[in-house]
């Protein structure tokens, strides 16, 4: 290594540690970047490059527009905003004051527990739109489901109504033309923080993972789902099972608010329209029918808010809660409350994959956090019917939660995602319902049996657990 290039990188491994002292990180992530980055310089550079950097101090959307979005909320649905029965008013208010997150009444809401029903649905929605569709997914592939819609799009575009599609650029990278076609037909088409190469870019390691639609500001939908035809009809293996759902009545405006916050940040265009948040007419009484707020969380924001309702919903526990998720790559705060949740008599039970999607990584890094939780009394079910994709949590026959986030740091400090509290016994009934159904095609995992499991298995869980933060 020539002497120029040595002190160069002496000077750069220098400033990073110095940086990173400065950015007041926990001790053990930053003792950990820093012995990196130290031993293995060049590397360690390019790996806290794009995976250590803190984007707190960066803004999806200046606060004084946000504030001007929310205001169309509040305009016109003042009277519904409320509070749930006081043994959720608590964690209402937290969110609120976190997230902004109105708590909104009168809502009618129908969960989906399967690709087709949602499929008919929404696509029934976009053909009566008459206004506008927004229409963002992490994940809309260029197959039979997803020319159904793309093509769905183009005709609705042309005859006039305003279509914007968003779509997260990494997951989507080699897709440029699928995009581009509705384009050209119409659409307008966006993707969110744009990947030149597929490495070369500090936000490279964050991804878009909302999935939400809004139609005539009256309509909206979030979950899941993605558009693609697996979810339609399953892979190779089995099924593949997920939840999603639509919202009609005041939440629909914090969902419009969710996807025109993305697209300022991505197109540059703030989109402070009246004619986005229409006073629906009709509505139920103020305080009746479904209580919804709708939180979004990313690594921009301040708090970590979807993982801190998480944890305030576990820990708020009395009887049970019921969890789904595609990946159980907890952070140490929700492992905590999971242990002490169990442990304090709560019927804790959750449902994961035993295959990954796509490939194993995920899969074995999920089990090897499950043997802990296991201790503490937590029942781990294994999902046999093909794979467990929904992110769906109930607790105590009175709250449910559906969204993007998984149970994974991932998704709690990297990816951009949106999630509906609901604080409702009809709905959470029957998402509780669909739980105990999918019980049925899943395998209970008995603790000194998994203890048992070959060392070679601990082995290959225990190296996939390494690359947790990047999965």
């Amino acid at each position: 290594m020539s002497l120029g290039l040595e002190i160069f990188l002496s000077i750069a491994v220098v400033s990073n540690i110095i940086f990173i002292i400065s950015e007041n990180k926990r001790p053990v992530h930053a003792l950990a970047w820093m012995l990196v980055i130290t031993f293995i310089p060049v590397f360690g550079l390019i790996l806290f490059f794009f995976f250590g950097l803190n984007h707190n101090h960066e803004k999806l959307i200046p606060e004084q527009k946000l504030d001007t979005l929310k205001q169309h909320s509040l305009d016109n649905y003042m009277e519904y905003l409320a509070k749930p029965s006081d043994e959720y008013a608590d964690i209402a208010t937290m969110l609120y004051s976190a997230n902004k997150s109105l708590p909104l009444s009168s809502n009618k809401i129908t969960p989906y527990f399967a690709f087709a029903d949602m499929k008919a649905d929404l696509l029934r929605d976009i053909e009566n739109a008459k206004h506008h569709i927004h229409f963002q997914f992490f994940k809309f592939e260029n197959d039979e489901t997803g020319r159904l819609f793309a093509d769905t799009l183009i005709r609705k575009a042309k005859e006039g109504v305003e279509v914007r599609v968003q779509y997260d650029d990494a997951a989507n990278y080699f897709r440029k033309g699928f995009f581009y076609k509705m384009k050209k037909e119409g659409v307008q088409v966006q993707s969110f923080i744009k990947i030149y190469l597929p490495l070369i870019s500090a936000h490279a390691n964050l991804r878009n993972h909302r999935k939400v639609v809004v139609i005539d500001g009256k309509i909206g939908y979030l979950g899941g789902m993605n558009i693609a035809q697996r979810y339609d009809t399953g892979l190779k293996w089995g099924c593949w099972r997920d939840t999603h759902m639509r919202i009609e009545g005041p939440a629909v405006s914090e969902l419009q608010t969710s996807f025109l916050v993305d697209w300022q940040f991505s197109s540059k265009i703030f989109l402070d329209k009246a004619e986005f948040y229409p006073k629906m007419e009709n509505l139920p009484t103020p305080g009746s029918d479904s209580l919804v707020q709708i939180l979004t969380s990313g690594p921009m924001d301040e708090w970590n808010v979807i993982m801190q309702g998480l944890v305030r919903i576990i820990s708020h526990a009395r009887k049970y809660v019921y969890i789904q998720s595609p990946y159980y790559i907890p952070s140490d705060a929700v492992s905590l409350a999971l242990k002490n949740a169990a442990l304090a008599g709560v019927d804790v039970r959750m449902i994961i994959p035993y295959r990954g999607d796509m490939g194993s990584l995920t899969a074995d890094a999920s089990k090897s956090y499950i043997e802990e939780i296991m201790a503490a009394g937590v029942k781990v079910y294994f999902y046999t019917k093909g794979f467990m994709h929904s992110k769906a949590i109930v607790s105590d026959d009175k709250f449910c939660t559906i969204g993007s986030t998984n149970m994974d740091i991932r998704s709690f400090s990297l990816d951009f995602e949106i999630n509906a509290f609901i604080y409702d016994s009809a709905i959470a009934l029957q998402v509780k319902d669909a739980f105990l159904k999918d019980l049925e095609d899943s395998a209970l995992t008995h603790y000194e049996q998994w203890r048992k499991r070959p060392k070679s298995w601990k082995f290959r869980e225990s190296f996939s657990r390494l690359f947790s933060p990047l999965l």
